[in-house]
């Protein structure tokens, strides 16, 4: 039968022994960066391409503060990508200090085999990010797509064009990297002066 911390404490206390006191290790909490400007990360979640970024709200034009794919070779295990996903988000927290994270919502599939691997992948991400205690919040893929091209069926490549244009990007970003940082453009744009819906947390 386990006990917790508090009656371990008790019970050493009335054997008079002076056992070393068990704590519960704080988790970090994010920080915000110079002036309180919100930091925004945004995750597109995916076993073997999970795309991240990361942006700094500003007075003009959002900041893109970082961006990429954590990338997982077909012949990996999934427990091995699953590993790199949540190490990786981790680092990327701890460097960039984001104050609120956006992940994709869940999407219908046809495949539940494919719908359990996506259901992992986006497990991993919610851990690390979890971990640091950030709010947390979704957003279906159309609802971005409608934000960022005003079309909710659009192609990732319109997305990672418009995305491009707004972050006024030197170059095209990859698929994964464009969705991740629509997410974070999306979220900035309904939690604004002029948002109509509040955003869902979880």
């Amino acid at each position: 039968m386990g006990i917790t911390i508090q009656q371990f404490n008790q019970m050493t206390a009335r054997l008079g022994k002076r056992a070393p006191t068990a704590k519960t290790p704080a988790l970090p909490l994010p920080r915000r960066r110079t002036g309180g400007r919100q930091i925004i990360l945004g995750v597109d979640p995916s076993l073997r391409g999970t795309g991240y970024g990361v942006i700094q709200l500003t007075a003009a034009t959002p900041a893109t503060l970082a961006q990429g794919t954590i990338s997982c070779p077909a012949k990996w295990e999934r427990s091995r990508c699953l590993a790199k996903i949540f190490q990786t988000l981790r680092g990327v927290i701890r460097e960039h200090r984001p104050t609120v994270c956006v992940i994709e919502g869940l999407f219908y599939a046809q495949n539940l085999q494919t719908a359990l691997i996506m259901g992992e992948a986006r497990g991993a991400a919610l851990a690390a990010i979890a971990e640091a205690g950030l709010e947390i919040y979704e957003l279906a893929p159309r609802k971005v797509k409608q934000a960022i091209v005003g079309y909710g069926a659009a192609q990732k490549i319109a997305v990672a064009k418009m995305v491009q244009r707004m972050l006024n990007l030197p170059e095209l970003p990859a698929p994964d990297a464009a969705d991740a940082l629509a997410l974070a453009l999306t979220h900035a744009q309904e939690t604004g002066r002029f948002g109509l819906t509040a955003p869902r947390r979880i």
